[in-house]
């Protein structure tokens, strides 16, 4: 003889089972959003806001002379701005719309099927942030990228020629690199180059664009003759001061998640500034005898371009060692490679974003290796790394030179790239813009 329960008393005695997995279940897909990630996401977004406008706006304004003060702040301000709506128009859309080889789709066109409740992945599975803070982050990205190129051509380009340009050289350049090195199925990003928050995609690629400008802008009046010494240092130091608080949101707001992957690109980002700073001081005490105020902000923000690729896979002591090759390689891009090239690059845009960025996408290849403190796999090989990285540098000054020079062209066509000669001597302040930054 057996005996059974009822069924009704199975059902009865199973629910409590039954309901412990339906609330684990429940509880798995709720704790893919982390309250402590969304928190540091907006924050990191809010830096990264802070580094552009005031930071860099305030580290150029400083650097170039009265008369043009206004227009470098207008610039940078409404490049940022225009950008950030062309982001949410179709350059998110185009970027991390869909997958491919070199750019997105349109599927993501004015933010089309974007909800609040539309989530977007991290680095780690199974752990996701609300897509509109990601939209908001990376619109950041592509905003300060085409307002640094604004420094390479300052004090002698049109406001409207600013403008068409920076949209074009968005469009056709930006977003191909920012596919191809973080996008799903990029070829840089499926090659396995080391990217982590745009050393590449941001710096190098801003680099060259400058520096094709200030080719095509040719040298401002007086050039060479005139001084043209900085306004204000005392400004350039709080923009500076401004863009190294902002960065960390920058780098270690790229891990997307505030765990322990954010502490390391943080202290990353605090150290290789750090050592570029005191590079920049001994190279200029080497060879001019004096360290300079301008020196020194100008090494901490070689320091944080040269870290900005590494910053999430070199341990502490890379960092120290990139900060302080950025330091001295750049302090020569500012003044004997820029001799060389012989051209106007007005705010030194190539010497220290071009350079420096170049210096830290090579060293990423090196110091992401375990044996030199980086978070690389024991598989790691620095020599194939290092091919795969200089793949990435050369791919991004090919593309993003050709795209400038082909937008430039396009821009002194329809309107003409540079104002007349009476209104830069006048300033920019005044004849664009109707005003003047300080009144006697």
């Amino acid at each position: 003889m057996t005996f059974s329960l009822p069924s009704s008393l199975l059902k009865w005695l199973a629910m409590p089972l039954l309901a412990l997995s339906s609330s684990a279940f429940a509880q798995d897909v709720v704790a893919t959003v982390d309250k402590g990630d969304v928190s540091w996401m907006m924050l990191s977004t809010l830096l990264v806001i802070m580094m552009t406008v005031p930071g860099l706006a305030l580290f150029y304004g400083g650097l170039v002379r009265t008369k043009n003060m206004l227009s470098v702040l207008m610039q940078v301000l409404v490049v940022f701005s225009m950008i950030v709506v062309l982001w949410a128009a179709y350059g998110y859309s185009l970027a991390f719309g869909a997958e491919g080889l070199i750019i997105g789709d349109f599927s993501r066109v004015f933010l089309l099927g974007i909800t609040p409740d539309s989530l977007a992945d991290t680095f780690t599975e199974g752990v996701k942030i609300p897509e509109y803070i990601f939209v908001a982050f990376q619109a950041t990205f592509a905003g300060i990228t085409c307002a640094v190129i604004v420094g390479s051509f300052a004090e002698r380009m049109k406001f409207s020629a600013v403008l068409l340009f920076s949209a074009l050289w968005f469009t056709f350049a930006y977003l191909p690199v920012a596919h191809m090195v973080w996008g799903v199925g990029g070829y840089l990003l499926d090659k396995g180059a080391l990217d982590f928050a745009g050393g590449t995609v941001v710096h190098i690629n801003a680099g060259v664009a400058g520096l094709v400008g200030a080719y095509m802008l040719g040298k401002r009046i007086g050039y060479g003759r005139e001084a043209m010494a900085p306004h204000s240092l005392t400004l350039t130091m709080v923009g500076a001061a401004l863009l190294w608080v902002g960065w960390f949101g920058f780098n270690a707001g790229s891990n997307l998640e505030a765990t322990s992957g954010a502490t390391l690109a943080f202290i990353n980002t605090l150290l290789a500034p750090a050592a570029a700073v005191l590079a920049w001081c001994i190279g200029e005490v080497i060879t001019k005898g004096k360290a300079s105020m301008l020196g020194a902000a100008s090494g901490l923000v070689a320091g944080l371009v040269g870290i900005t690729p590494a910053c999430g896979s070199v341990g502490p002591m890379g960092a120290i060692m990139i900060g302080l090759a950025c330091g001295f390689v750049c302090l020569w891009g500012v003044t004997g490679f820029k001799r060389m090239m012989g051209a106007d690059d007005t705010l030194d845009v190539f010497g220290i974003h071009g350079l420096g960025g170049i210096v830290g996408a090579i060293l990423t290849g090196v110091f992401a290796a375990p044996s030199l403190g980086g978070t690389a796999g024991v598989d790691f090989n620095i020599a194939s790394q290092v091919m795969i990285q200089a793949e990435g540098v050369l791919i991004t000054i090919v593309w993003s030179g050709v795209v400038a020079f082909i937008a430039f062209k396009l821009v002194d066509m329809v309107i003409g790239l540079r104002v007349s000669e009476e209104d830069e001597r006048e300033g920019l302040d005044v004849t664009a813009h109707g005003e003047t930054a300080y009144h006697m």
